[in-house]
């Protein structure tokens, strides 16, 4: 009699199946002892289910290298096989691209960034992104096999993510190479450019939610429930982990905590308010404030000699300090992370940033205060938008995974 491959031991053997699969996406590679525990699974038929899996080619066993054995057995470790998929994470920044590539084992494969000028236009920008992938890992990267592109820009996302009237999603785009559109593509093109240069599905989200995300995962809050993160940057904006979820918010309008007033009374914001925190502690800010230095490199390069530059960054991370307070109460975070190019002017920042945070929180608060320096640097937007279609961070259990805009 043939065997009924859609009964229900079948049906339960590939829910098993499916399980392992996705803890090792989830989790990186795992030794059997560690699969077991996650998956809930008898070691025999965790033993079934690994053994066929094997067999197929989906994972792959790994020896632990000489520096790490122990004393006894060696340990394997299991892992999703390296060439089974591999996704992209680019970072769309005010005034420059970055991109990271990873298989679906977790192994980093390469990342890359350029900056270029602010008005540079969409097209130009999915080119250089385009170019910068295909730079990774001396131009090895396989597109063939990519599962997915996650992408970051700057601002709210209603646009790209939910669907509008200008959603390109439901418009007709140029085939590759076939000529450009008749007029110049926006951001809402941006998935429809992206997708069109490497034929697999585009998630968007914003890109210093994603840099949460990212060092929630593997940087400076790894393994953290509840983290609150600010990248000082051209702009200045952050995310929010809470309970051990990303929050992406209403209409994905968390984490704008560059819009937050900062002095009632100051400068106008691109935003259409006055005093927002951008206004006074973003790089233009600083800069602007300074009034000597050409750029930043420059500007962090006078510290700690240059008593103007000093005093200018004391102001900026005395702003910086007092928002992250009110943050703070409000939402109670275990660690607040400080990120962004304007971060590495280092002890000069963080002695205010951290000075205003203890002033400003509630006297019960002050002891529990963890103020951490980011660690993933500029590749922290792209690596994000690699969990995003991934889906593979613990962080996003609850988050509203977006439409893929083909």
């Amino acid at each position: 009699m043939a065997s009924d491959h859609q009964g229900p031991l079948a049906r339960l053997r590939r829910g098993h199946e499916e399980l392992v699969l996705r803890l090792l996406r989830t989790h990186g590679p795992l030794s059997r002892a560690e699969l077991g525990k996650l998956s809930g699974l008898s070691r025999t038929t965790l033993y079934d289910i690994v053994v066929a899996l094997m067999d197929g080619g989906a994972v792959v066993a790994t020896a632990p290298a000489p520096a790490e054995r122990r004393r006894g057995r060696p340990v394997e470790t299991l892992s999703l096989h390296p060439e089974a998929g591999q996704v992209i994470g680019v970072d769309f920044a005010r005034r420059a691209v970055h991109v990271a590539a990873v298989n679906v084992a977790h192994e980093v494969i390469g990342s890359a960034s350029e900056a270029h000028s602010a008005d540079l236009d969409w097209e130009a920008r999915a080119d250089l992104a385009e170019r910068l992938v295909a730079r990774l890992a001396g131009g090895s990267l396989r597109l063939g096999v990519l599962s997915g592109v996650g992408v970051g820009v700057v601002g709210p996302v209603d646009d790209l993510s939910e669907g509008s009237a200008d959603d390109p999603s439901a418009a007709p785009s140029a085939p590759p190479g076939k000529g450009k559109r008749p007029s110049a593509p926006t951001r809402a093109d941006l998935p429809v450019l992206l997708r069109e240069r490497f034929g697999v599905p585009v998630l968007v989200d914003n890109n210093t939610r994603l840099a949460a995300l990212a060092e929630a995962t593997w940087g400076a809050a790894a393994g953290v429930r509840d983290v609150l993160y600010l990248r000082l940057s051209h702009g200045v904006g952050g995310g929010l982990v809470t309970g051990g979820t990303l929050h992406r918010g209403a209409h994905g309008l968390s984490g704008e905590f560059g819009h937050i007033t900062a002095e009632p009374d100051g400068r106008r914001c691109s935003c259409g308010k006055d005093g927002c925190l951008e206004t006074v502690a973003s790089i233009g800010a600083v800069l602007e404030a300074h009034g000597a230095a050409p750029d930043l490199p420059a500007f962090l390069a006078a510290l700690p000699d240059d008593p103007a530059a000093v005093r200018v960054l004391e102001t900026a991370g005395t702003r910086v300090g007092t928002v992250l307070a009110a943050v703070c109460n409000a939402v109670g975070p275990d660690v607040t992370v400080l990120g962004g190019e304007l971060a590495e002017a280092g002890p000069v920042l963080f002695r205010s940033v951290e000075r205003a945070l203890l002033a400003h929180l509630m006297p019960i608060s002050r002891p529990r205060a963890d103020l951490r320096a980011a660690t993933l640097g500029e590749a922290g937007g792209a690596l994000g938008a690699i969990a995003l279609v991934l889906h593979e961070s613990p962080l996003l259990t609850h988050y509203p995974a977006p439409d893929s805009l083909e």
